[in-house]
């Protein structure tokens, strides 16, 4: 099972995401943490999400680039938060992959479905704002429009949050 949860900060789509992969998680939880703590606030918002999952028996794995060289094992069911810092990580770190970025990832992100039983990713809502950004800025959207596109065809599910609330893009009734 592959889930896609997209939204806008601060929508809920993280909680939305954890409570997803307890329901469907038989075996081992991970969490592929992607943010690299820079200053006291990405500290804080790491030390947040922490919390929100330290009764859900997760074993964080800290993946800031390199989705495609992880191996893990086959019963686990995995969440990848979020796409956005892994596409910043790999774009920007000189160890990254800069221009092969989408492809890069896409590449990750297909290492992860064949191998593990379930696999949620969590991303950001992209290109909903109607502003205009300065050349790089842009560039980076669509490298994170085009994952998100990518993604959405490879998921069997879907989701939107939108204050909170869950909204099904893709796929059929599970419960």
């Amino acid at each position: 099972m592959f889930l896609l949860v997209t939204g806008a900060s601060g929508s809920g789509k993280s909680a939305f995401a954890e409570e997803q992969v307890v329901k469907l998680s038989k075996g081992p939880r991970i969490y592929l943490a992607t943010m690299m703590c820079f200053d006291e606030e990405s500290q804080n918002r790491i030390l947040r999400h922490r919390k929100m999952r330290e009764s859900k028996n997760f074993e964080t794995i800290e993946c800031y680039m390199g989705l495609e060289n992880l191996v893990l094992s086959k019963e686990a069911t995995v969440l990848l938060e979020c796409m956005s810092n892994l596409t910043a990580n790999e774009m920007y770190d000189p160890l990254g992959a800069g221009e092969e970025t989408p492809k890069r990832i896409l590449k990750g992100i297909s290492n992860l479905k064949n191998q593990v039983k379930n696999l949620c990713v969590v991303t950001n809502e992209v290109f909903s704002d109607g502003m205009e950004y300065d050349a790089e800025t842009v560039r980076y959207l669509s490298y994170l429009g085009k994952i998100n596109c990518e993604m959405a065809k490879m998921a069997d599910e879907v989701y939107e949050i939108v204050f909170g609330i869950p909204i099904k893009k893709k796929g059929g009734n599970r419960e």
